[in-house]
């Protein structure tokens, strides 16, 4: 099967969004799907900031991504937007890094008011970079994500969500290439 990056833009080491993508990442390794977690807020600071891709740490997080079918993209929204963290890992990758992958957008935040920043702020950033098929992403709120020590919980309805979307995004990853979309245009 596929191998999927799964990529969380948190800053947080107690983060709710990196928790809902390890809880992803076991239905996506359940599906047959070879899955790498990566915490941007890992990665040294000072090379992450200064863009320095010849930092061990960072030439191995950019070979990831350049290794992987499928990259899901989770994050916290901030003031409308995706975190300065991905933001800048983002901005270390080269332009078509994401060239011929399919990716999964997904989003944590307090408010519905957020809901728009998948499609305003991080789906633009994602075709930009070249994506094959950036499938419908998913924005749960704070208030559906559970986290304790025996894992995470998800509301009822969440879940639901949450499992069309990682649906979809697993049979965009295993259509052969000949069905899935052309590169999404840039905004």
């Amino acid at each position: 099967m596929a191998t999927i990056l799964s990529l969380s833009g948190s800053p947080s080491p107690a983060s709710r969004t990196a928790r809902l993508l390890r809880h992803l990442d076991a239905g996506l390794v359940a599906r047959g799907h070879d899955v790498v977690p990566l915490d941007v807020r890992t990665l040294p600071a000072a090379a992450l900031l200064g863009a320095d891709t010849r930092h061990p740490a960072i030439a191995e997080a950019v070979r990831l991504v350049a290794r992987a079918d499928g990259v899901v993209v989770g994050t916290p929204v901030y003031k409308a937007s995706y975190s300065g963290v991905l933001k800048s890992f983002l901005d270390l990758l080269p332009q078509d890094a994401l060239a011929g992958k399919t990716v999964l957008p997904l989003a944590t935040g307090g408010s519905p008011a957020h809901v728009l920043a998948i499609d305003y702020a991080l789906r633009p950033v994602l075709a930009s970079m070249g994506a094959r098929h950036i499938v419908r992403g998913w924005f749960v709120l704070d208030k559906d994500i559970t986290a304790g020590d025996s894992g995470v919980r998800v509301a009822p309805d969440a879940a639901r969500a949450l499992d069309t979307a990682v649906d979809r995004f697993a049979r965009a990853l295993s259509a052969p290439a000949e069905h899935r979309p052309a590169p999404a245009a840039a905004a």
